[in-house]
């Protein structure tokens, strides 16, 4: 297998684990499940096969920009996406904090366009996987703000 496949590959299974790790450690429970939630709001069983298929894909851009430049631009928001995206989780389901979590998601959100810019000049397709992933995020502010607006007070 030469480099650029192992380092994609590489890169998969360490979205995969920081994924599966921050939802393990903070799994959404009785006062998720006692929140006021839009009418938008998926169904839980949708997280897991979504989040699967985007840790997968964020990974293998990971990879792709990795080999095009460890030390880029690109590299350094895609790493600062990955962070903000392993500390959602408990923020929000752990510590029970939607507001905070909210900002963390805006950042995200913020972080996950400046990479997919920053890497579309040197690595298209880097930025081609991360569609989803944005859309998902997109999706997933909106949910996070609801959440947060209809348990105000």
């Amino acid at each position: 297998m030469n480099r650029q496949i192992i380092s994609c590959v590489c890169f998969a299974a360490l979205m995969l684990a920081v994924g599966f790790a921050a939802s393990f450690s903070s799994l959404p429970g009785a006062w998720y499940e006692g929140l006021n939630k839009p009418s938008f709001n998926p169904p839980n069983w949708i997280f897991g096969p979504v989040w699967t298929t985007l840790y997968v894909l964020i990974g293998l851009a990971g990879g792709i920009v990795w080999n095009n430049n460890s030390r880029s631009t690109s590299m350094k928001l895609w790493w600062t996406q990955m962070v903000l995206n392993g500390i959602w989780s408990p923020i929000f389901f752990a510590l029970q904090m939607p507001a905070t979590a909210l900002i963390v998601i805006v950042l995200m959100l913020i972080t996950i366009v400046a990479f997919m810019k920053s890497a579309f000049t040197q690595t298209p397709v880097a930025t081609y996987l991360f569609v989803p992933y944005f859309l998902w995020v997109a999706f997933a502010t909106v949910l996070n703000a609801s959440i947060v607006w209809l348990n105000r007070g």
